[in-house]
């Protein structure tokens, strides 16, 4: 359904367009979906809500991801991946230290 909407907005001629955009849409969302969590983190003074290993795994998940777009030199994987380690990092940074208490 998707493809079909965008077949009739994007021209045959630029099918690479759509793609770049709807990965950076894509790439947008994912990385600011941590914002809400990092707040709420930072603002209630405690993340024991929050799974560590989840987030352990996850970063070096992302880890992986950096290390894959820089293998490709792939500037849109790089942005992405080094803004979302850099918010779950500090995620991370604030369960360890709240859950210390």
């Amino acid at each position: 359904m998707i493809f079909l909407v965008a077949s009739l907005i994007v021209p045959a001629a630029q099918p690479h367009l759509f793609l770049n955009l709807t990965g950076s849409a894509a790439a947008l969302l994912t990385t600011i979906s941590f914002v809400p969590q990092l707040v709420r983190v930072w603002r209630r003074k405690s993340a024991s809500d929050i799974s560590l290993s989840m987030f352990l795994l996850f970063n070096l998940g992302l880890c992986l991801w950096l290390a894959y777009g820089i293998g490709l030199h792939s500037a849109p994987i790089i942005v992405a991946n080094t803004a979302t380690l850099a918010l779950s990092l500090a995620i991370l940074a604030l369960k360890v230290r709240y859950d210390r208490r």
